[in-house]
């Protein structure tokens, strides 16, 4: 417990430092703060159908935040802030692809059907006809 305390009375002093009211008051701070728009969107559009996808957009978006997440790491001082928006802009928009690839080419190996009563009618309409198959021959 002693040590909560210890951490919470430090990041208190550091709080009301010169230096962390630069940091609030500088591009490192607020770029990442406004660049959080993409990840945020991306997350908010995968409850949406995935005709809407751009795939050339998400591609574009992905190798964006790839050079943005190297760019905010070896600027100095580091931008970590900036580099973990992008890592989450570069999850959210790789599953966002994923998705557009599924939706435009199917997946492999793996059939769907639209509707759950579909796979009982085909799988019960496979019963019936093997039975009769058998018999025929």
């Amino acid at each position: 417990m002693a040590a909560v305390a210890t951490l919470v009375r430090r990041a208190k002093d550091y709080v009301q430092t010169k230096e962390f009211r630069e940091y609030l008051t500088s591009t490192h701070f607020w770029g990442p703060v406004a660049n959080w728009g993409l990840p945020l969107a991306a997350f908010k559009d995968m409850r949406a159908s995935p005709e809407i996808i751009s795939g050339r957009m998400t591609t574009a978006l992905i190798f964006y935040s790839l050079a943005f997440m190297r760019f905010a790491y070896r600027v100095q001082p580091r931008n970590l802030l900036l580099m973990a928006c992008h890592g989450a802009n570069v999850v959210a928009q790789s599953i966002q692809g994923t998705r557009c690839v599924l939706y435009h080419f199917g997946s492999i190996g793996m059939s769907t059907p639209a509707d759950p009563r579909d796979l009982s009618a085909t799988s019960s309409s496979q019963a019936s006809a093997a039975p009769a198959s058998r018999s025929a021959e």
